[in-house]
């Protein structure tokens, strides 16, 4: 019998344990959205559901960029990708696609139990946009 030595997740996946739990959202959008990893360490899938737009989205290192990057799937029946930048202080997410580029940009307090930030992106040819801060209520 042939042992297969199983792979491990790549290290930098640890800078997303700063957002297990559920979030309160508030700000120029309400909402909550959680995050939970899922099993075997791979992906951080995140939860969404902001002012009745819903979603499930996630996370894992893409060995071809050298970046986390995501897949968003919504209830319009949406697929939109990420990359994200999470650091000690910095909460950046950047969507790159036909149609649509822009950039949430947020910071951790100190305690990094709350993310504020604001959303501002191009779609269509048209500036969009909201402040949010992120509140964290429960660690999953």
């Amino acid at each position: 019998m042939l042992i297969k030595k199983r792979p491990k997740p790549h290290p930098e996946l640890k800078k997303l344990d700063k957002l297990v739990g559920i979030w309160n959202v508030t700000g120029e959008v309400h909402g909550q959205v959680s995050f939970s990893w899922m099993e075997g360490g791979f992906f951080l899938v995140q939860y969404v559901d902001l002012d009745g737009a819903k979603g499930l989205e996630f996370i894992g290192y893409d060995e071809e960029s050298g970046t986390l990057r995501s897949h968003y799937f919504d209830n319009d029946g949406k697929v939109l990708e990420y990359t994200y930048i999470v650091n000690e202080t910095e909460h950046i997410v950047t969507i790159d696609m036909p149609g649509i580029k822009g950039e949430f940009n947020g910071k951790y307090s100190t305690n990094g139990n709350r993310i504020t930030g604001n959303w501002h992106w191009q779609q269509d040819g048209e500036d969009m946009g909201y402040n949010a801060t992120l509140t964290r209520i429960n660690l999953s």
